[in-house]
């Protein structure tokens, strides 16, 4: 997992609520054996309209997706968020998130900024308005913010997970980090396992 400290870019209006996993990456992607190549498969049901946002060329490039309400309900697959990563968004900005899919973010280096409703509607609102619009997710000070239009707010990151973005920490990393424990441990194992005769 990669650090995430300050993520600046445009984005890309999904106003679409209570959006769940199989919409983000439909279950026909659930084949893949690998992490990548999931993009491809992002909305891939509402891609075949050629009107969708993530068609429009105006849109293109963007680090963020703000998204309608209760984003990402439904199954707890991981794929969701690989998927969302892998086509080049690094933030998603909501008024509420289901938990599994946060847990999901979290751990895979997603950030994902729960903000207060009027909060979402207006950056939805000014991103549709202006597609060269440029938002700041500031994972240091937990903030989210489009200078231009006036749109400031803070979201909630627990200490530990903010810790675990700006150190680029996924669940391995933060074990590794105990890696000399680890080692004493194991090196005294044998010590006081049950042991068969010889």
């Amino acid at each position: 997992m990669e650090p995430v400290s300050i993520i600046t870019g445009t984005a890309v209006p999904l106003d679409r609520s209570d959006v769940d996993t199989d919409q983000i990456i439909p279950s026909d992607w659930l084949k893949r054996v690998e992490r990548t190549g999931f993009g491809k498969g992002l909305f891939s049901e509402w891609r075949d309209d050629p009107e969708f946002v993530l068609n429009l060329p105006q849109f293109g490039g963007a680090s963020i997706l703000v998204a309608g309400t209760n984003f990402g309900t439904g199954s707890s697959r991981e794929h969701a968020v690989w998927a969302i990563m892998d086509f080049g968004f690094k933030a998603v900005v909501s008024s509420r998130f289901a938990d599994i899919f946060r847990n999901n973010s979290t751990k895979n280096g997603l950030v994902p900024v729960q903000v207060p409703d009027d909060v979402a509607d207006a950056l939805l609102a000014a991103v549709e308005a202006d597609p060269t619009l440029e938002i700041t997710v500031d994972v240091n000070l937990r903030t989210v913010s489009a200078p231009a239009v006036g749109i400031s707010s803070s979201f909630e990151l627990d200490d530990a997970t903010r810790e675990r973005f700006l150190l680029g920490l996924d669940d391995i990393g933060l074990t590794l980090e105990h890696a000399d424990a680890i080692d004493t441990f194991e090196a005294t194992r044998p010590a006081w396992m049950p042991s068969l005769p010889q």
